[in-house]
């Protein structure tokens, strides 16, 4: 009985160190699967590092240029699409081939006569020669700006204050002449330049204001100048049409008084007779018998 007990607990030692290394086992495999999932990811992400590192890849839409260089020599234009390029040896630069604006901040410059004005540009340009516009400067949009500068210098310093202001709009133009030539080795194309901004000092200002408001003035004095002349002028004819028709006059006196409120006015007419302005003139008798009868009273007051 003991014995078979004991062969019974060795063979349930047995059974449980079997198990116990089955389970060791699976768990082995377990680690060891996921170490090699660990080990595999780790590899995928170092080699897409290395491609990113080395592999590169390029875009150029169709309003773009892209300039191929391949161990550091133009090798030619590239179409528009997705291109691969592997680091260092080979490399896309892309530019963009739209037209564009460049503001040329207000400059302090001197005129011919002395004055300083303070300008402002807005420029259009567009890039025609990729190749030239990379080749020709370290950065062609600095160069495109200083040729503006110059040139408007050059412009404002070849006239008067008074033919700049009278001809503003002629000077984005010269700018424009003087700058394209310089520009276009850039292979950059000058569209259009005009002036944004164009202010003088203080004091100029106050005495242009002043300048403008005295010939506003004079020409105010004018208007009424020409007013009192016609005026003049058509009194001085209603007189002579007047003076070569008299009866001009009564018909003028009979409208007025037409349009009156019915008071009574005396009027004198041109032969000296004088009579109420509502009705007719007294006849010449009944004014002679008025005046002998004045006579006669006059004569038996002095008698």
């Amino acid at each position: 009985m003991q014995a078979s007990g004991l062969r019974c607990r060795a063979a349930a030692r047995r059974d449980g160190h079997n198990t116990d290394r089955q389970t060791r086992s699976e768990v082995d495999v377990r680690v060891e699967r996921y170490l090699g999932l660990l080990i595999g990811l780790l590899i995928v992400v170092l080699v897409g590092l290395l491609i990113r590192a080395f592999v590169r890849v390029v875009t150029v839409h169709d309003y773009e240029r892209g300039l191929h260089y391949r161990r550091g020599r133009f090798a030619g234009l590239v179409d528009p699409g997705s291109h691969f390029t592997l680091r260092p040896f080979v490399d896309i630069r892309v530019i963009d081939g739209r037209p564009a604006f460049m503001t040329v901040e207000g400059q302090e410059v001197l005129t011919s006569d002395g004055v300083s004005l303070k300008v402002s540009l807005a420029a259009r340009y567009v890039v025609v020669d990729p190749v030239a516009a990379v080749t020709g400067d370290q950065a062609f949009g600095r160069a495109l700006y200083l040729e503006l500068q110059l040139g408007l210098r050059d412009v404002v310093a070849a006239g008067t204050i008074d033919e700049l202001l009278a001809a503003r709009a002629k000077v984005g133009p010269a700018v424009l002449e003087r700058a394209g030539s310089s520009v276009a080795r850039l292979g950059v194309e000058l569209l259009a330049v005009e002036v944004r901004d164009l202010m003088v000092p203080g004091e100029l200002k106050r005495l242009f204001a002043g300048v403008v408001a005295a010939r506003k003035e004079g020409e105010a004095a004018l208007e009424r100048v020409r007013g009192e002349t016609a005026a003049l002028r058509n009194l001085a004819n209603a007189g002579r049409l007047v003076e070569d028709n008299p009866g001009l006059l009564q018909l003028r006196v009979l409208q007025e008084i037409g349009g009156s409120s019915g008071n009574t006015v005396n009027l004198t007419l041109s032969d000296g007779q004088a009579g109420p302005a509502g009705g007719s003139p007294a006849p010449s008798g009944s004014r002679a018998a008025q005046r002998g009868r004045k006579g006669a009273g006059d004569e038996g007051s002095a008698g």
